[in-house]
């Protein structure tokens, strides 16, 4: 019984080796578990960075060819004010002044056109209400005859490249007329 009690002991001994050295190996099971989901998350967090990153090249790559034209197209706007200006100012009915005044017409027209292929987009706001966004007001004045805060007069057209302001139409913006007070002889 003795040998009995010996054998118990040392098959108890040995299955709380194994019990410590499973222990042991199940920690670094779940340490390695850990670290592989560690590893993957990295990975994943880097791949999709990486996707960004593209993603925001391609927009400035978009950015850079849609936008190419905006200083050159904003050196070209005075040279269209000009020529709309000649023509504005030349007389239809003035025979010497004709030629000259058609042929300035005719190039305004290329003008447009092209700044047009190129989408550039003027901005004549003449009677429609006031917006700061695209238009800047030089002045306010009162006005009867439309709702205020309407534009009632273009100073200068404004233009868009593709949707972006390159520069905002200056206005003459119309405002309520002023309440007559009565005089001092009428309240009398």
């Amino acid at each position: 019984m003795a040998d009995e009690q010996t054998l118990d002991e040392q098959n108890l001994d040995a299955n709380q080796a194994a019990d410590a050295g499973g222990d042991d190996l199940a920690a670094r099971v779940k340490s390695l578990e850990e670290q592989l989901a560690a590893a993957q998350d990295q990975s994943l967090r880097v791949a999709a960075d990486l996707q960004n990153v593209r993603r925001r090249a391609d927009q400035d790559v978009e950015k850079a060819h849609k936008f190419a034209l905006e200083k050159f197209a904003a050196d070209l706007l005075p040279i269209m004010d000009s020529l709309e200006r000649g023509v504005e100012l030349s007389s239809a009915d003035d025979e010497v002044l004709r030629p000259m005044r058609e042929g300035m017409q005719l190039t305004l027209k290329m003008f447009e056109d092209t700044l047009k292929r190129y989408n550039l987009e003027a901005i004549d706001p003449h009677g429609q209400p006031f917006n700061a966004e695209h238009h800047q007001a030089m002045a306010m004045q009162e006005s009867a005859d439309v709702e205020p805060n309407s534009v009632l007069k273009v100073f200068q057209k404004g233009y868009q490249l593709n949707g972006r302001l390159l520069r905002p139409a200056m206005v003459v913006v119309s405002k309520a007329p002023a309440p007559v007070s009565p005089s001092i002889d009428e309240q009398a």
